[in-house]
Order: C-alpha cells, then sequence, then structure tokens
C-alpha cells in the first residue's frame, strides 16, 4: 500500500498503544483505531517520511479519520488516524484476513489513485 501511494515504504519500528484497539468497521475493509479503554492495540511507527510524504497520506486518509497525538507503550507519542465513532463492531479487526483476503486489491487502489492524491495534496 506505502509504495503504491509514495512510491517506498518508510522505516518502521513496532509499537503499542493503550486504551485503543484496531476495530472491525461497517462495510469497510480496513480497520479504525478506536477507544478502548483496558485494550492495547500493536502497530508499526513509521518513521524518516517526508513532509510531502506525510501530506499524501493526510489526503489518502478517510475525511472520517481524525489525526491525534497519542501515546505510546514505550513512553514516547506518535500520531495516528483514529476513528472518533459510530460504525464499529465489536470484533477486532482481521489483519490476518484483510492481507489473504483484500491487501493486493487495496494495494493496487493505491497504486491507480496515487497521482490524484499527490496533485490534491500539492504535489
Amino acid at each position: 500500500m506505502l509504495i503504491g501511494l509514495i512510491g517506498r515504504v518508510p522505516e518502521r519500528q513496532p509499537a503499542t498503544t493503550l486504551g485503543w484497539r484496531a476495530a472491525a468497521l461497517d462495510g469497510r475493509v480496513y480497520p479504525g483505531l478506536v477507544s478502548a479503554p483496558g485494550s492495547e492495540a500493536p502497530g508499526l511507527l513509521l518513521t524518516g517520511m517526508s513532509e510531502r510524504e506525510w501530506r499524501v497520506l493526510d489526503t489518502f486518509e478517510d475525511d472520517r479519520y481524525d489525526l491525534r497525538r497519542i501515546d505510546l507503550t514505550c513512553g514516547s507519542a506518535a500520531w495516528a488516524y483514529v476513528w472518533p465513532d459510530g460504525e464499529v463492531h465489536a470484533e477486532d479487526w482481521d489483519a490476518a484476513g484483510f492481507q489473504e483476503r483484500h491487501l493486493q486489491g487495496y494495494a493496487a487502489r493505491c497504486a491507480r489513485i496515487a497521482s490524484e492524491l499527490a496533485a490534491r495534496a500539492g504535489y
């Protein structure tokens, strides 16, 4: 997905946050990070990204997401796109199922819209 959108996979490292979970969303194959006291959400922290790359990702993310600074279990904080409300399933998002059933098509879609996103982001 990142290769299709920004042309590369940035450096990344495992990261975890408390009080959040990756929830399955109605009618969407991708997750929403939602507030969930007592839960723990593992993920990847992207680093070394340019301003252009951030703008493309900001343009790509659904308008429903809020960009918020969240605390990580390692003691630092990071920016994350969180799903503020509604259309959330009780179950967690199935990353393995997404990879098996949807990743290839989703990555192809990202590659198809990359130039449009870059133009909308001002590049």
